[in-house]
C-alpha cells in the first residue's frame, strides 16, 4: 500500500512550511502568488487529498446537507432531490441522500446523519422526528408542515389544488366520484382527502374513498376492483392515476370516453403518457431548490426566524378528462 501523503511531504517538496501549505489548502491568510503556484503544483503531482473530516472538525462545518426522502423511484422526490442538489452545488456544498423506503423509522437515518455531522437535514420523509427538536441541527421540512413545531417548512396548498381541480370536473359534469386517497399519515394525501371530503359534503355528490399507497402497481389492482365505474376516478398522485389507467385498459375501459381520471403532481411523465393526464402541478423542483436557499440562509445566519414557504398548484389540463355535456 502506498504511503499516505501528508502536507509535511508538501511542504518538503516546495520547499516551504506545513503552515504555508496549510493556508493555502484553508485559503486563509494570504501567500504570494509564485509560492501559491509551486504548491498547488506540488498538491497535483503527489496526488493529494485533503482530510475533509479532520478539515470539517477544524471549522466546524462539513459543507454537507443531508436529505431525507421515502421513496426515491417515485419521480416527484427524484425533482425535489434535483433541485435541492443543484443549489446546493453551487454553494459549493455536498449531500448525502437517504431513501427510507416508504418506512416511518427515520430516527435512525436522522442519527445517522448527525454521526456524520452533517450541517443540516431536509427532511421529506413520512416519520416523527419529536425527539430531535432540541437539537442544534437545523432541519427543514419538504412537502409538509410539522405542527407544533419550530423549524422552516417548504410545502406547496394541497388544498387549494385538489379543489380547483375538483371545481373544475364539477363543472364539466362529473357527478360521481371515486377518490383514491394516499396514506393518511402522509401530510399531502391527508390534505387532498381533506378537500375532497369537504367538496363532496359542500356539493353532496356520490362517492367513494379507496386508501392506496402512491404508486403505480396501487392503481392497477384497484382499478381491477372497481365494480361500478363512476363520472370521475381523482386520484391523490399521478403515479396512482398511470396505474388506474393501465387497469382500466387491461379491463378494455376508454380514458376518458368511459370515465375520467386526473393525478396530481405532474411528474415528468404525465405529458406523455396514453392519454396524456390532466392534473395538478406542484412547483416540485423549485420546492426543493427553495428549501435549500433556506436552509443556506440559517446556516448563515441571514435570517432571525425560520421562514416559511407555501407555493400555489396549478391545474393542467390535458385528455383524461371528458368534457360530460
Amino acid at each position: 500500500m502506498d504511503k499516505k501523503i501528508t502536507i509535511k511531504d508538501i511542504a518538503k517538496k516546495a520547499g516551504v512550511s506545513t503552515s504555508t501549505v496549510s493556508r493555502v489548502l484553508n485559503d486563509t491568510l494570504p501567500v504570494k502568488k509564485e509560492t501559491k503556484e509551486i504548491i498547488i503544483k506540488t498538491i497535483k503531482e503527489l496526488n493529494y487529498y485533503p482530510d475533509s473530516l479532520a478539515r470539517s472538525l477544524r471549522m466546524g462545518s462539513t459543507k454537507t446537507i443531508g436529505i431525507i426522502i421515502p421513496d426515491i423511484s417515485n419521480p416527484f422526490f427524484s425533482m425535489l432531490v434535483k433541485g435541492s442538489e443543484d443549489y446546493l452545488r453551487e454553494q459549493n456544498y455536498s449531500t448525502i441522500i437517504c431513501n427510507s423506503d416508504n418506512k416511518k423509522e427515520d430516527e435512525k437515518i436522522v442519527k445517522l446523519l448527525l454521526e456524520k455531522k452533517v450541517d443540516a437535514i431536509l427532511y421529506a420523509g413520512i416519520g416523527n422526528l419529536e425527539k430531535f427538536k432540541k437539537i442544534q441541527t437545523p432541519i427543514i421540512y419538504i412537502d409538509r408542515i410539522e405542527k407544533n413545531s419550530n423549524s422552516s417548512y417548504i410545502v406547496s396548498n394541497n388544498y387549494q389544488g385538489m379543489t380547483t381541480l375538483l371545481d373544475y370536473l364539477l363543472k364539466n359534469n362529473h357527478k360521481t366520484y371515486i377518490f383514491i386517497s394516499g396514506d393518511e399519515n402522509i401530510f399531502s394525501a391527508s390534505e387532498r382527502l381533506r378537500a375532497f371530503t369537504d367538496f363532496s359534503k359542500k356539493h353532496k355528490i356520490k362517492n367513494q374513498i379507496i386508501q392506496a399507497d402512491y404508486t403505480f402497481q396501487s392503481g392497477i389492482r384497484i382499478a381491477e376492483k372497481i365494480q361500478i365505474i363512476p363520472d370521475a376516478i381523482v386520484c391523490s398522485n399521478d403515479l396512482m392515476a398511470y396505474g388506474i389507467i393501465q387497469g382500466l385498459k387491461n379491463r378494455k375501459i376508454n380514458v376518458p370516453k368511459d370515465v375520467s381520471v386526473t393525478g396530481y403532481d405532474d411528474i415528468l411523465f404525465s405529458a406523455m403518457f396514453n392519454p396524456p393526464l390532466t392534473t395538478i402541478r406542484q412547483p416540485i423542483y423549485q420546492m426543493g431548490r427553495t428549501a435549500s436557499e433556506i436552509v443556506i440562509q440559517i446556516l448563515q445566519k441571514k435570517v432571525k426566524e425560520n421562514p416559511i414557504k407555501m407555493f400555489k398548484n396549478e391545474l393542467i389540463l390535458r385528455n383524461s378528462v371528458l368534457k360530460r355535456k
